[in-house]
């Protein structure tokens, strides 16, 4: 990064020094070294010539090794030859303005390029190269590089997480803006995850690595920003493309004005060559090239700003012509942290025996809703030692002497009519429920409530004010599913979708509505977001959702998604103004060439000025809101 910024001032240098001596050598000009029988005096010449090679240095070099790379010729070869053939025909003060305006413009361009990779990168804090590696008590500074799965380190207070892994010993509050972009420290116990490139607050944790280093979320990160500033639009790269061939036809064009009009005695020899010349500057594609990236980089830097990465221009594009809003609910339209709502045991039974129960069967377990469960109970209830069996997609089940079987989870049951009704309001209400069995009999059940997203209710009005239509898809039952959608102000609803279903629902969306944007963040998710025609992940989502998705909101935070289309469709509006701009400053300009109505200080005036304005245009996107 810093080596970027450096070649940026060195650039900045030069052709300040550029436009300092060209603009010295016209006031000279003007006034006290004026033209001497037609002819510019030799020292001015000397000056116009510094100035035109130091502004012109840059753009020369990019466009002969971009001409060497491609084996074509380019439009910055193309303002070279322009600028040559002004110093042939004694014009050298409209040659050294020409290649000074260039120069600025490439310089806009490149600020736009620094400016959108200085933001994407700020979407994280790079960890540390250096790690405390810690064995039986031994610590020993080593490289991140040399560390491996399975390796244990300190991170002491105030120091930077360098690996991601889990907290084997001790808790503490860690500052994760880096990598989930919350604003306050999360409290982190043993058995917790933190990532590299977050900072530990209050204790020192011994942490071991679970994962090896390349495949750090914070360098995935990194990868993902790399991919990102070298994914052209496909406005972009059919611009690219015409330009190869275009500037042939200018080449072939001014060479025309310069050859046939003589040969047919329309023009003297000294006039065609003059216009041919002018041809080469207006005629140049300058401004068309320059009306995607400058703007694109910038919505790119824009987004980023605001904790946003999208992963190419193309994705950008397509967001301007999203028609449909795909919501998974756990994780996306919620926060993915379920809590106790409500516990209701059977009047008849002993609640704090059943509960003594439940909490230690769900200590055996690893699931979201069991760890819920575990924490509301763990003031009020005993643990006691037990076996019991888990059964996968179903819940917990415990044995008591052949005699006595509890279930914890989602089981078939006998009907218990005051107990089932009460559990089917609180499923109404949109509460997921964890069902107490004994013996076949439900005796009681724990509502469980996902909470909603800050400001979610917000974000969807917003997308329906936009003639965006939001749909929720979930694998949760029917009612939950309603109960969170008209909640948040969502009308279509899918539930009860398998992960596998998710993609078929989005493929039939597309087919009906067009246009789809899906966002989750779990692996049941991937899928969808794959088929989807652009998939937006939550910062926290799982590895597979995060590289399977277009678009990845850093911060977690919703409103980012109205956001999200304001810039993409600001973005349309102004590259749609620039090449309507720039096309149409060049057909003027050619068509008054042709009666000699375009000398060739105007020309260079007109033509790289309108390269400036369509850049300046495009940088708008770095303040737009």
């Amino acid at each position: 990064m810093k080596k970027l910024f450096n070649k940026l001032n060195i650039e900045f240098t030069v052709v300040t020094i550029s436009v300092i001596l060209i603009i010295t050598s016209l006031i000279l000009h003007q006034t006290i070294l004026p033209d001497v029988d037609g002819k510019t005096p030799t020292i001015l010449v000397i000056m116009y010539g510094i100035s035109f090679l130091l502004g012109g240095f840059f753009k020369a070099k990019e466009g002969v090794e971009e001409t060497i790379a491609n084996k074509a010729l380019n439009v910055e070869i193309l303002m070279i030859i322009a600028a040559l053939a002004a110093f042939i025909i004694g014009n050298p003060a409209e040659a050294a303005l020409l290649i000074m305006i260039f120069a600025v413009s490439g310089l806009l361009e490149t600020f736009a390029h620094n400016k959108s990779q200085k933001e994407l990168t700020s979407l994280l804090n790079i960890s540390p190269d250096l790690a405390t590696l810690y064995n039986d008590g031994i610590e020993t500074q080593v490289s991140v590089k040399d560390l491996k799965k399975g390796d244990v380190v300190i991170v002491k207070v105030g120091d930077a997480v360098p690996v991601d892994g889990v907290i084997t010993r001790g808790q503490t509050a860690i500052n994760q803006a880096a990598i989930t972009g919350e604003s306050m420290p999360v409290n982190k116990d043993l058995g917790d995850q933190v990532f590299a490139g977050t900072y530990n607050l209050n204790s020192p944790i011994l942490i071991k690595i679970t994962v090896s280093p390349e495949e750090f979320v914070v360098n995935k990160i990194i990868d993902l920003v790399t991919a990102a500033q070298e994914n052209q639009g496909k406005q972009q790269t059919r611009i690219e493309k015409i330009e190869k061939w275009y500037v042939y036809f200018v080449l072939l064009l001014a060479l025309g004005f310069m050859i046939i009009p003589p040969l047919l005695n329309i023009w003297n020899f000294n006039d065609a060559f003059y216009r041919g010349t002018v041809v080469l500057v207006v005629g140049s594609p300058c401004a068309l090239v320059a009306s995607v990236a400058p703007t694109m980089l910038s919505t790119l830097s824009n987004a980023a700003r605001h904790r946003i990465l999208i992963k190419g221009g193309q994705h950008l594009e397509a967001l301007s012509k999203i028609n449909v809003v795909v919501f998974d609910k756990t994780g996306t339209i919620t926060e993915g942290k379920p809590v106790v709502e409500s516990v209701y045991i059977d009047a008849s039974l002993n609640k704090k025996e059943i509960l003594d129960i439940v909490y230690s069967m769900e200590k055996l377990s690893n699931h979201p809703l069991a760890n819920a469960i575990t924490t509301h109970l763990q003031n009020e209830s005993t643990y006691q030692a037990i076996k019991v069996d888990e059964i996968p997609g179903m819940g917990m089940s415990y044995t008591v002497d052949s005699t006595y079987t509890y279930q914890v989870g989602k089981f078939s049951y006998k009907d218990t009519y005051l107990v089932e009704s009460k559990m089917l309001e609180h499923q109404n209400l949109g509460h997921s429920i964890v069902q107490i069995i004994l013996n076949n009999d439900l005796i009681g059940f724990i509502s469980l409530m996902d909470k909603l997203r800050p400001d979610v209710r917000k974000m969807i009005d917003n997308l329906i004010d936009q003639n965006i239509m939001p749909v929720l898809l979930t694998g949760d039952n029917e009612q939950t599913a309603k109960a969170i959608a008209k909640a948040v102000g969502i009308e279509h609803v899918i539930a009860g979708a398998l992960p596998n279903e998710k993609s078929e629902h989005v493929k039939k969306l597309q087919t009906k509505y067009g246009k789809v944007m899906m966002v989750g963040d779990g692996i049941n998710d991937a899928p969808a977001l794959a088929i989807a025609d652009i998939g937006a992940a939550m910062g926290t989502g799982t590895d597979v959702s995060l590289e399977t998705a277009d678009v990845i909101f850093m911060n977690n935070n919703l409103n980012n998604i109205d956001r999200l289309f304001r810039i993409s469709k600001a973005n349309q509006v102004i590259v749609y103004q620039n090449m309507t701009f720039s096309i149409a400053i060049i057909l003027t300009l050619l068509s008054f060439n042709i009666f000699g109505l375009v000398n060739l200080p105007f020309g260079v005036v007109a033509h790289e000025g309108s390269t400036i304005l369509v850049i300046l245009n495009g940088l708008r996107m770095l303040l737009k809101k």
